[in-house]
């Protein structure tokens, strides 16, 4: 497979890279990563990345093309392989889809040609680190940096590991190649103290109960912070982690946008994933999430945290 899609790009002169919407730093990092080692192994290549944008997209490398740029071009769709999460729909309009992905969910997007789907990786920019490093490709350090960030993001900084020595060898290879490292780390952790208070108000209203803890935040919350869905929805969810008596953390979020209510689930050595798919939903064993339609739907996804907590023990 991996040469395969190694192929795929020797074909092509135009390459256009797409991700999910609401963007994590796997998301944005696998998209600039595998810009970059296209366009330093290729470089007569014509080499895209768009979709949303946020605070991830840090060097702001998201682009703006027009509809004709995807005729005869190779679309890349990384990070995700369910359509309606797809962010930016005109990946249709291109001649060929790949899709890299290592959540659970099944392919459901139309039309791809190969799809290289692997849930034993712990983030999608430990995937293509792993396949450019099989196949000897060129990993420059900007690539190094954006996927390394990938990695230590999507495992917590290496808390949840499905392999842990492939992600810390392939971690090392990365710092190798040049990965910034410390700088990074301040990118993503350090913050205002204006944000250090109004995480100390939202891991106030966090709920206790039956080893679960939860979070609803309704409209109001947006009233009283300047700040956007995926900073409370995604960015909220970890200040119940690493409580002894909690093994489930669960953050309900309302999006006026979508008129839905964005649920983020976490765990600490339990496997949440099938009740995410029951709603819809998805992702990894211990950390996923689903859309839900009301606020009864979310206490009865509360209700079924609890009750598989309870079968646990």
């Amino acid at each position: 497979m991996y040469k395969d899609i190694l192929d795929k790009v020797m074909a092509y002169e135009t390459i256009i890279i797409h991700r999910h919407s609401k963007p994590d730093f796997d998301a944005i990092g696998s998209q600039v990563g595998l810009m970059e080692i296209i366009k330093e192994n290729f470089p007569e290549k014509a080499v895209y990345v768009v979709g949303d944008q946020n605070r991830f997209d840090m060097d702001k490398d998201m682009q703006n093309i027009l509809d004709e740029t995807y005729q005869n071009a190779l679309v890349f769709i990384l990070d995700v392989a369910v359509k309606h999460m797809v962010s930016d729909e005109r990946y249709k309009l291109a001649k060929e889809v790949i899709v890299i992905d290592h959540h659970k969910n099944d392919c459901d997007i139309e039309n791809v040609s190969l799809v290289l789907s692997d849930s034993t990786f712990s983030a999608c920019a430990e995937l293509i680190t792993d396949w450019a490093l099989e196949l000897e490709l060129i990993i420059n350090k900007r690539a190094a940096s954006f996927l390394y960030a990938g990695i230590v993001t999507d495992t917590g900084r290496f808390q949840w590991m499905h392999k842990p020595e492939r992600v810390f060898l392939i971690a090392s290879m990365l710092t190798a190649h040049g990965a910034k490292t410390t700088e990074l780390y301040d990118f993503l952790y350090v913050e205002t103290l204006e944000s250090k208070q109004m995480k100390n108000y939202f891991a106030s209203r966090f709920v206790f109960e039956d080893g679960v803890a939860y979070l609803k935040n309704d409209q109001d919350v947006f009233e009283k912070f300047n700040v956007d869905v995926f900073t409370v929805s995604r960015g909220m969810i970890n200040l119940a982690a690493g409580i002894e008596d909690i093994k489930i953390w669960l953050n309900f979020t309302f999006d006026k946008e979508k008129n839905a209510i964005l649920g983020e689930f976490r765990a600490r050595g339990l496997k949440i994933v099938d009740i995410a798919k029951k709603y819809g939903g998805g992702g990894h064993e211990q950390a996923c999430g689903a859309v839900l339609k009301t606020w009864d739907e979310v206490d009865q996804v509360i209700q079924d945290f609890k009750q598989l907590l309870k079968e646990s023990n």
